[in-house]
């Protein structure tokens, strides 16, 4: 499964701009879904026949990145955050840019890092004027956090493990489970983090029985780090409520219980800020029942996001577990 975390975390993908890592998912799971269809919006909707009621699975594939509005005349690049991004984390990463083209973050003179904003910040293309930067790259152009995926062992690090590791969980998934007791749309959604735009359009076209979403979490096992029950290493999260999502509370003790029944070590996730996919299912036409799976993962969005192997290794049991189990309600 390594090797399949490696493909999706790597590939190309930020908000909006999906197509490369929806066709590389599309090839993964394509022998093992019956029907598969892209919508308006992008995203990837498959379905694998089991039963009457409809469950949907949402893993969004976009990932954070920067959107060039401003080309200068020594060639430097301003730009406009695509998604949630912190200053201080971008000094020195590389973006990639769909063409190929590499460029490195730099910033203005600072008095001190407290003075450190987005709009202080640059890409620098190597190029030496605008019309060598123009020949490179235009206005409305969009670049990914350019970082390699690591193997530590028991712990997993790179670019876009939000929420790519939830993707690659969810096909793996859809490739273990035979006979689903729903009819079960696993989607892929875009533009998760500009909004949860994806997820929306897709629960409104597809009116799920139940949806789950898939996704990461922050923890609260650093130095010093935030007061939150979740750590690496400790099983998947079932989420209570984050910033945009209070969870059903009939789906939560169901998300349970499968965990329960199937001895899968499992943390109950309160998120303060953020938000999942889940908050745009819950709210779609008259109200979808709704919860979340988490995967635990440090530094989130940063160049350098950390998981647990095992975490993601129980994860895929877990939404299998679910997809073999019927809900009640």
């Amino acid at each position: 499964m390594k090797e399949l975390i490696r493909k999706v975390v790597e590939c190309y993908g930020p908000s909006g701009n999906e197509h490369v890592v929806r066709e590389l998912i599309k090839a993964e799971i394509a022998p093992f879904v019956d029907e598969m269809h892209v919508d308006n919006l992008g995203n990837l909707i498959a379905l694998k026949r089991g039963g009457e009621k409809k469950i949907m699975f949402a893993a969004h594939m976009d990932e954070i990145g920067v959107m060039v509005t401003h080309v200068d005349k020594h060639g430097f690049l301003r730009f406009y955050p695509v998604g949630g991004l912190n200053p201080l984390t971008l000094l020195g990463n590389r973006v990639l840019f769909e063409n190929g083209t590499v460029g490195v973050i730099g910033s203005e003179k600072l008095e001190a890092q407290k003075d450190l904003t987005l709009n202080k910040l640059f890409v620098d293309i190597g190029a030496a004027t605008k019309e060598d930067a123009e020949a490179k790259v235009k206005i409305g152009d969009v670049g990914a956090m350019s970082r390699e995926f690591v193997d530590l062992g028991t712990r997993l690090v790179s670019k876009a493990m939000d929420a790519r590791i939830a993707c690659a969980i969810l096909i793996e998934a859809l490739k273990t489970v035979a006979k689903p007791a729903y009819d079960v749309y696993a989607v892929f959604t875009t533009q998760e983090e500009v909004g949860l735009r994806g997820a929306r359009v897709a629960a409104y076209g597809i009116t799920p029985d139940l949806g789950i979403a898939l996704d990461v979490t922050r923890t609260g096992d650093t130095p010093s780090s935030i007061t939150m029950d979740v750590s690496l290493g400790k099983g998947p999260a079932v989420k209570i409520r984050d910033s945009s999502v209070l969870c059903t509370p009939a789906v939560r003790r169901f998300m349970e219980q499968v965990a329960k029944d199937k001895g899968i070590p499992y943390q109950l996730e309160v998120l303060e800020a953020g938000g999942t996919d889940a908050g745009a299912i819950q709210l779609t036409k008259g109200g979808i029942p709704a919860g979340v799976m988490s995967i635990a993962c440090r530094y989130v969005h940063t160049a350098s996001e950390m998981v647990d192997f095992s975490d993601v290794e129980h994860g895929v049991k877990f939404v299998a577990a679910i997809m073999e189990t019927a809900y009640t309600g």
